[in-house]
């Protein structure tokens, strides 16, 4: 989908030149001069841009149809089976001109360098790796397939048609996009399933996640490098989940936590053997939620022990444990860098399709969405004058997460830190929106052992690491495997809003691109989707401290850097994208040690400052606080 709307930016955009505003003064926003922001995650070579895959809700319908929203970069539309589409399809609907452009450029991505998706399966098939532990999988957002089930008159024509993740979706988008709006949005009260018989489930099995769209691979390579040493149907499964509801509804409406710790008792009854947990960015905040659930006497009711008798590893890769930043633009204003950093001409043709407020509703009716807003507050992100991972000669603190620059010798609105930030959106959103929000998820920082035990009583502190501690599981293991070096949104620039019809009183201000600033949007380090203080503060340092870790499970980090190959439209086997990085060679080759019992010879790898920023973090021992 993505090459679709990047070729036609790339034939459409201006020249830099002309696209780009005139800096601002140095003494209005104090920007960072290019030279002095660090090379090694900023100063990469822009041969070529390259999106998000699918990191959000919404992640590229909008893309296909005006070159919009969070597009990935891949073989997404296989050409014989477009050809193949009805008159009344998408097909039909896009340009000649547009859909040329994407045959030639399909063209090119299938003669460009590819690898053997099997042959780290099979190296190590030569090696004697095979399959020991029961394997389950756990997607992460928007991956999974959402199929309609409803029979009612609005609904029959849809019956067992993915409403998410297919060409079914994108034909109902173009052609009937309200009556698609009605079907993927939940009930605003409830977070449930919205009056009038629509109903949407997750589509189960392994087609549930290993392609998003025809071509554009998510789990598949996975999946063919378990299957090489020995993984099929009886020995692993994926547990797929609805990536809208909240986590508490998952359980009400779809018994998914109940599901899933079915699975892991069956896995283990037949082979005798605990199972290995492999989650992806969401999907790892939907685990650690189930670990507190399946031990809690008013959930699974498996008691403390429960983890440590069935689960042997969990591999959590490009785990968002302290949230995604981009997810307050997304559900503010409808933004993000993905539509930041659009031509005038894409941003108009995205506008007439899905307005602001659209986008804007359509991410808060959906609250497994607002799980990933940022965690830990000013102690993690920092403050109005400085924060944890700000590098030297930065002039520019990525403290304050909203920036308003000075207009006519004054600012155009108030600077907003992290934490601020999140109270402003809960008083400018709609009450039922900060109302699910509120009774659903926790986004502070306990900081005594006496604080954490009361917060597992309370299943709104489930989500969060820095308030709830990992399961009283010694033997366990924890594998933290991310990418590093690709840049990720870290803060932004606002301004008023122009448009007086707009109820969105705020919006990027993308005339600012400077040094790391590209659109008003502030990059910082990470894997191109989640920034780098989410990925490892964890794992690195916050399971270090007893009161997060008190069974002392270990903890193994193996960082893995963005080195993209240039002819790959997805990165090829040494990407560290947040999506792409699930076809990584080296991430496929740790995924099966730890699954054939062999995660002991995986040491750590950590290249990035992660750790010197981890200890600048103000989330100190314990004894600090008494």
């Amino acid at each position: 989908m993505s090459f679709l709307r990047r070729r036609i930016l790339e034939n459409s955009t201006p020249s830099e030149s002309s696209r780009e505003a005139t800096p601002p003064k140095a003494a209005e926003v104090r920007l960072a001069p290019v030279s002095k922001i660090r090379t090694d995650y900023l100063g990469q070579p822009k041969t070529r841009k390259r999106r998000n895959g699918f990191i959000f809700v919404l992640g590229g319908l909008f893309g296909i149809v005006v070159a919009g929203f969070f597009a990935g970069r891949s073989d997404l539309i296989d050409l014989p089976e477009l050809r193949e589409l009805s008159m009344d399809s998408l097909m039909d609907i896009l340009p000649a001109s547009f859909v040329q452009d994407a045959r030639d450029l399909a063209q090119g991505e299938r003669e460009a360098v590819n690898y053997d998706s099997f042959s780290v399966g099979l190296k190590l098939l030569s090696q004697g790796v095979k399959a020991k532990h029961s394997v389950i999988m756990v997607p992460g957002v928007i991956s999974t397939g959402l199929e309609s089930w409803g029979t009612t008159n609005s609904s029959r024509q849809y019956f067992r048609k993915r409403l998410w993740g297919s060409w079914s979706m994108m034909r109902a988008l173009v052609l009937d996009k309200e009556s698609w709006k009605r079907h993927i949005m939940l009930d605003k009260a409830t977070g449930l399933d919205p009056a009038g018989g629509i109903k949407l489930r997750a589509a189960q099995g392994f087609d549930a996640a290993d392609f998003f769209i025809t071509g554009y691979w998510i789990w598949n390579k996975i999946l063919e490098n378990l299957a090489t040493i020995g993984y099929d149907p009886t020995n692993s499964f994926t547990a797929a989940y609805d990536w809208r509801l909240s986590y508490a509804n998952l359980e009400v409406r779809d018994q998914y936590f109940t599901r899933l710790k079915m699975y892991v008792e069956m896995a283990y009854k037949v082979s005798d053997k605990k199972v290995v947990l492999i989650s992806h960015s969401m999907g790892s905040q939907v685990l650690f939620y189930f670990f507190h659930w399946v031990a809690a006497a008013d959930g699974g009711g498996g008691g403390d022990s429960w983890v440590d008798d069935h689960i042997d590893s969990w591999v959590n890769i490009s785990g968002c444990m302290l949230g995604a930043l981009k997810g307050v633009p997304a559900v503010l204003s409808g933004e993000m860098k993905d539509t930041a950093q659009l031509n005038a001409f894409a941003v108009y043709g995205l506008e007439r399709f899905l307005s602001r407020e659209e986008r804007a509703e359509l991410f808060r009716a959906m609250p497994g969405i607002s799980s990933m807003l940022p965690i830990g507050g000013n102690a993690v992100w920092g403050n109005s004058t400085w924060a944890p991972d700000d590098v030297p000669g930065q002039n520019i603190t990525f403290g304050p997460f909203l920036n308003f620059k000075v207009q006519n010798g004054s600012m155009s609105g108030r600077n907003m830190t992290v934490e601020e930030s999140l109270s402003y959106l809960l008083n400018v959103t709609e009450p039922w929106y900060a109302d699910q929000i509120k009774r659903s998820y926790s986004n502070g920082v306990a900081h005594t052992s006496k604080e954490v035990d009361a917060n597992e009583k309370d299943p709104r502190k489930w989500i969060n690491p820095l308030e709830t501690r990992l399961p009283l599981a010694p033997n366990l293991k924890i594998y933290c495997f991310y990418g590093i070096g690709k840049p990720a949104e870290r803060s932004y620039f606002y301004r008023k809003s122009d448009n007086p019809l707009s109820n969105l009183n705020i919006t990027i201000d993308t005339t600012i691109t400077q040094g790391n600033i590209d659109r008003g949007v502030v990059l910082g380090e990470g894997d191109g989707t989640v920034n780098l203080l989410s990925l490892g503060y964890m794992c690195n340092k916050g399971w270090n401290m007893h009161r997060y870790n008190p069974a002392g499970v270990k903890v193994k980090v193996y960082e893995m850097p963005h080195e993209p190959d240039r002819f790959s439209p997805r990165g090829g086997p040494n990407t560290g994208d947040h999506v792409d990085i699930l076809g990584r060679q080296s991430l496929n080759d740790l995924i099966l040690r730890v699954a054939a019992g062999k995660g002991d010879e995986i040491g750590d790898n950590v290249i990035s400052d992660i750790r010197k920023y981890a200890d600048r973090v103000e989330i100190m021992e314990e004894d600090r606080y008494l």
